[in-house]
């Protein structure tokens, strides 16, 4: 069947960073091949098989968006990046309860919905959907069963790729490559709509003028770094003023507590666990750098253009991120505790150095 090479191969016409060749050598043929025949034949049997689409005509204003399949937080806002470039469509969501409140004041979706219930799909030209896993193709046959969709990555299933500029190619293409390669890289990035309730919360803890933030915790071991007081160590012997806040969500707690107590005559702010997502990424919207690991919270700063000094294992930078991003990245293959403290130490001096200057030009 030759729409089985859909399942491994891009979408679009041009390349961008991805571990299909890895993929395909540790992964049996014959399972991903009945993964896709499971797919294919699903779509079939909802009767939805005529009604796939490849692309997004003018006349189509009226969009909703099923986003169920991304995993974290992380993923969700890598996947919906693109929805920059349908701005002057209407277009709504609909998502997991868990990711539902970072999208609440959204600049692009009108409209947030967890509840199938809610929907009709008569306000729609047309659906985009994540993927063709059975649960999505499930919930919009149960939506809209009568209205043409297509799919972000369709069959596409398994390769590692870079997510946010897979989101915008896949869109531009869908767009009827409306912007060249290079327009695509220059734009490409996550985006986060931080309201103004939110931001008057964070104002009302009132941080420090000035502020480092690093991220504590993780949901992986592999990309959950266990020294930060040893980088900590570092930084505030070279400067013992140094403002640094910590931000995470529940799995850094334990981590952040242990610190706070090991660095108590410093200037550091417990804020992990304390803030929702958005809230937190305000937190590093202030901030003048945020040290971290892969994760939501670096997709963040990214959405709000904070400096990162990011630690990756696995999947390098190229992967996770894009040239339109301020980064001071470190890797290794296996994980990020295999990062040495003075290679860390080094690329917050070049990102530190780099927006003292920016300051001074700016002055």
């Amino acid at each position: 069947m030759h729409s089985f090479k859909k399942t491994y191969l891009l979408p679009f016409k041009f390349e961008i960073p991805n571990y299909t060749q890895n993929y395909l050598n540790n992964n049996h043929f014959f399972k991903r091949y009945i993964k896709f025949v499971k797919r294919y034949l699903y779509i079939f049997f909802k009767g939805q098989n005529t009604l796939e689409i490849d692309c997004i005509t003018p006349n189509q204003k009226n969009i909703l968006w099923i986003n169920v399949s991304a995993p974290s937080i992380g993923d969700s806002i890598m996947d919906l990046s693109s929805r920059v470039l349908i701005n002057d469509r209407k277009i709504d969501l609909y998502t997991e309860i868990s990711n539902s409140k970072v999208y609440e004041h959204d600049l692009f979706f009108s409209k947030v919905f967890t509840n199938k219930a809610l929907i009709n799909q008569d306000d729609y030209d047309v659906v985009i959907l994540d993927s063709y896993s059975t649960r999505t193709i499930r919930i919009k046959s149960d939506i809209a069963p009568k209205l043409p969709f297509m799919g972000m990555f369709g069959f596409f299933n398994g390769p590692e790729i870079n997510r946010v500029l897979f989101s915008f190619h896949r869109m531009n293409q869908l767009l009827g490559y409306t912007h060249s390669e290079r327009e695509i890289s220059k734009i490409a990035k996550t985006h986060l709509e931080i309201s103004s309730n939110d931001k008057m919360i964070i104002k009302r803890i009132k941080l420090p003028y000035k502020y480092i933030s690093i991220a504590i915790g993780g949901e992986w071991a592999y990309r959950t770094f266990d020294q930060w007081d040893l980088v900590i160590e570092k930084l505030l012997n070279k400067d013992r003023e140094l403002n640094i806040v910590f931000v995470g969500s529940e799995n850094g707690s334990d981590a952040a507590e242990a610190l706070i107590g090991k660095f108590l005559e410093f200037n550091i702010i417990n804020c992990v666990a304390k803030f929702t997502f958005n809230q937190t990424a305000e937190i590093i919207n202030k901030s003048s750098i945020l040290l971290c690991c892969d994760g939501g919270l670096m997709h963040a700063a990214n959405a709000v253009n904070t400096p990162i000094v990011p630690l990756f294992a696995r999947l390098n930078e190229n992967m996770q991120l894009t040239e339109s991003i301020c980064s001071f990245a470190a890797f290794n293959e296996l994980d990020v505790n295999n990062i040495g403290v003075e290679n860390i130490y080094e690329m917050y001096i070049e990102a530190s150095d780099l927006i003292e200057n920016s300051s001074i030009l700016l002055d």
